[in-house]
This record gives C-alpha cells, sequence and structure tokens, in this order.
C-alpha cells in the first residue's frame, strides 16, 4: 500500500493541474483524427501534437509502432507509447487510450462547432472530448503528477495512444500486438478506458462478439410506374430488415453479467439507393450490427442468417449477398480476481467511495484483442456517456477523478523508499 501522505501530495498536484488538462482537451479537439473508413486522413496529425506534448512535459521514453495505409495521405497510422521506469523493470502498468474520433454526424443539432471546444458549466463540449480523450489526457496528467512528485513508482507506468480503435484496430491494437516490437506482456496490469458507467461503478471484465455485416440485395431497376418491368429490391431488404429480429429468438439465452443480457441484432446503416423518386431501385444495401453472446459460435449466427436470407431470396425472387465488415469471436473473460481488477476496485472505492462490480458489454472495445492473446486487460471509466452523440461533452471533474484513479493504480504496493 502507498503512504497517505504519497496518495494526498498526488491527488492535490492532479487538481493543479486542472486548466492544463482543459487546454489540452481543447487542442486535441481542433485536429479531427477521422479514419479513412469515417472520410478522414488518419491520426497524425493528433499524434504528433501528443508527440510533442508529452516530450514538453519531460516524458523521455517515447517510442511508436506505426501501422502502414497508403489510404491516408502520411502512408501511416501511428500508436505511441510512452513510459515512466519503475523500480521493477519486468512489470509495466498501462492505460491505453485511442487517438481516433467518429464524425460528428448532422452538424445542425450540435450548439456549436464540433471541433472547437469549449466550457460551459462543468463540462468540455466537443466531438472527441469523453471518446477518448477524458481519459487520454487524464492519463498523462496522473503520470505527471508522480514525475514532479519525484516518486518512482513500484512497477513501470505505460501510456499507449492507439489508432483505428472507432473502425475495427487493425491498424492500430492488433496491428500492435502482431508486431515484434510489442510492448506489453501478459504479466502487465492493461487499463483501457473506452467504456463505464456515470458513476463509475462498473468494471467491464467482459464482452459479446462482434459481428457486422453488409446486406446487398440486388434486383431489377426499373420506371416506378411499371414495377412489373423490374424488381424492387427495396422491397426485398425491407422485408430482410424485418425478418432479422428472429435471429434473436434463435440465439435467445440471458447471461446477466452482461448489459444487456442477450445477444442483439440491429440493422443500422443504409446507403443511398436510387437518387429519383420514380425510378424503382434494383440494388439496395444495408448494415447490421451483432453482439452475440459469447457462448454462440459466430459461424453458427451467420450461417443463420444466410438461411433466412436464402428464404427471401426465393420469395421475392432477388439475390442477397451477405459480406463480413468486421467480425470478432468474444475472448475468455478477464477474471473476477484478476489483479488488475483488484487494483481498480482499491482505487476507485478511496477516490469515488464506490464499490465498483465486474460487468460484460456489448462489445467494441480493444480489451477484446488483449484478452483474445491472453492479456488479462480491465475497462473502467467514470464518465457522461454521451460518445458519439451531439454535444458530447466531458464532466472535468471526472477528468480529473479519473486520474487520481489511475494514479492511486500506480501507486499500489508503492510502500518503500518514498522521499516525500
Amino acid at each position: 500500500m502507498m503512504t497517505s501522505n504519497a496518495l494526498e501530495r498526488i491527488g492535490k498536484r492532479i487538481d493543479s493541474f486542472r486548466e492544463q488538462m482543459i487546454e489540452l482537451q481543447v487542442a486535441l479537439t481542433a485536429i479531427p483524427a477521422l479514419s479513412p473508413l469515417n472520410g478522414g486522413d488518419g491520426e497524425l496529425e493528433k499524434g504528433n501534437l501528443l508527440k510533442n506534448y508529452l516530450k514538453n512535459l519531460g516524458f523521455g521514453d517515447i517510442t511508436e509502432i506505426n501501422a502502414p495505409d497508403d489510404r491516408v495521405s502520411s502512408g501511416i497510422r501511428p500508436n505511441i507509447f510512452a513510459r515512466v521506469a519503475g523500480k521493477n523493470k519486468e512489470e509495466s502498468i498501462w492505460i491505453l487510450s485511442h487517438l481516433d474520433i467518429v464524425p460528428p454526424g448532422e452538424l445542425s443539432l450540435w450548439d456549436r462547432p464540433p471541433y472547437s471546444a469549449y466550457v460551459k458549466d462543468g463540462r468540455i463540449y466537443g466531438r472527441g472530448v469523453v471518446d477518448n480523450q477524458q481519459d487520454l489526457v487524464a492519463s498523462i496528467f496522473a503520470a505527471k503528477a508522480l514525475l514532479e512528485e519525484g516518486i518512482t513508482p513500484l512497477k513501470n507506468i505505460g501510456l499507449a495512444f492507439v489508432s483505428d480503435e472507432e473502425t475495427a484496430s487493425q491498424k492500430g491494437l492488433a496491428y500492435v500486438l502482431g508486431s515484434p516490437y510489442n510492448p506489453f506482456r501478459p504479466q502487465d496490469f492493461i487499463i483501457v478506458p473506452d467504456w463505464g458507467s456515470e458513476d463509475g461503478s462498473q468494471i467491464e471484465i467482459a464482452e459479446k462478439s462482434m459481428l457486422w455485416l453488409k446486406f446487398r440485395t440486388i434486383g431489377k431497376q426499373c420506371h416506378g410506374s411499371r414495377p412489373s418491368q423490374g424488381n424492387n429490391a427495396f422491397i426485398a431488404a425491407s422485408h430482410l430488415v424485418v425478418r432479422l429480429a428472429e435471429i434473436e429468438g434463435l440465439f435467445g439465452l440471458k447471461d446477466d453479467l452482461f448489459l444487456p443480457p442477450k445477444s442483439t441484432f440491429q440493422p443500422t446503416k443504409k446507403e443511398a439507393n436510387v437518387p429519383n423518386i420514380n425510378t424503382i431501385p434494383g440494388e439496395d444495401v444495408f448494415y447490421m450490427d451483432g453482439r452475440v453472446l459469447p457462448g454462440y459460435p459466430l459461424p453458427e449466427v451467420k450461417n443463420s442468417i444466410r438461411r433466412l436470407a436464402d428464404d427471401l431470396e426465393t420469395s421475392f425472387g432477388v439475390r442477397i449477398e451477405i459480406s463480413v465488415v468486421s467480425e470478432l469471436q468474444a475472448p475468455k473473460a478477464t477474471p473476477i480476481e484478476a489483479p488488475v481488477v483488484k487494483a481498480l476496485k482499491e482505487a476507485i472505492r478511496e477516490t469515488y467511495g464506490l464499490e465498483a462490480r465486474p460487468v460484460g458489454i456489448g462489445g467494441g472495445t480493444v480489451a477484446a484483442f488483449f484478452r483474445r492473446d491472453g492479456y488479462p486487460a480491465a475497462v473502467w471509466s467514470r464518465n457522461s456517456s454521451v460518445a458519439h452523440q451531439p454535444n458530447e461533452y466531458c464532466l472535468i471533474d471526472d477528468m480529473v477523478g479519473n486520474a487520481k484513479v489511475f494514479a492511486h493504480v500506480f501507486l499500489q504496493e508503492n510502500n518503500q523508499g518514498l522521499s516525500l
């Protein structure tokens, strides 16, 4: 356990960083780090700003594992790692956050421009401020507090900032874990602050499998006044959308660890078909977001969806192509008694006065890649739960408080040799 003196001093130091944390949020928000799949040019500009900022704060050990990507002008997607050496060089405590954001969506729904962050009523508003900049910033200033107080932690501190989290992580964490320079080790504590509850009382230790599918229905285009001359792909696709509800019944088991406790299959994105009203579309495209309880193999789910599509092909005389956009079978859960879970529970208790409990979620955080490769990662944040929404905001008190939680984890077991 750490001394109460050390914890108190670190807490005061973090409180003193409040305005600097806000300033960094504003600077990061001004750079729209969008993946090429989301219409952007990647994360390099934001990554460069962050590297320079870390160097100016005194972080001397900064490395990169950059993924090649010819879809962006720089040709690379950055993955950045900053370290603070501990007394035990064989173990590290990692906080992993992501650089990329999602598009702002309908600009008319925003009160102000989404990339111009501003403060109002104890909140910072702007695209990306909570997902994932709140805890990206919190992790930096938690480590900075130890540096400024002259405390050498027992374990190394590692801060990871990865790309491509919002679009399947193939140029981010998945690339890093497959690299010969992968910095993570199974004995490390790994915290991913990319999901959380508003009071911070839930620690995510398990995720559902993720299945994103694209459905392309092909019929025959014709004039709107002569439907018998064609085959309306939109009508067939609409029936498929409705029939997909049957899949939830086929995979209807419940598991109360998860929120919600069942598998879900939701039609989401819809591509435009014909541009005019008086043409019957010969092609229609939509997408489905599936979150599947770990007990169900994804090939079994895909086979059931294919059989449903085959039935509709026969009924409507169309062809339905199904392709996988993203697929990740849920890995083994992080054990409830894993050291990182225990460390987080203690830090949350001391910082926020809460008894946090382990939960499972619908899936989609990069922790799934860690668990797949045998790293017992924990996902936690206290945040405002407005990610991807118009007028996204983070509570400044959450950003500062979460920095204290991270610092508490850094300080745990550090009970010798402190010159305070």
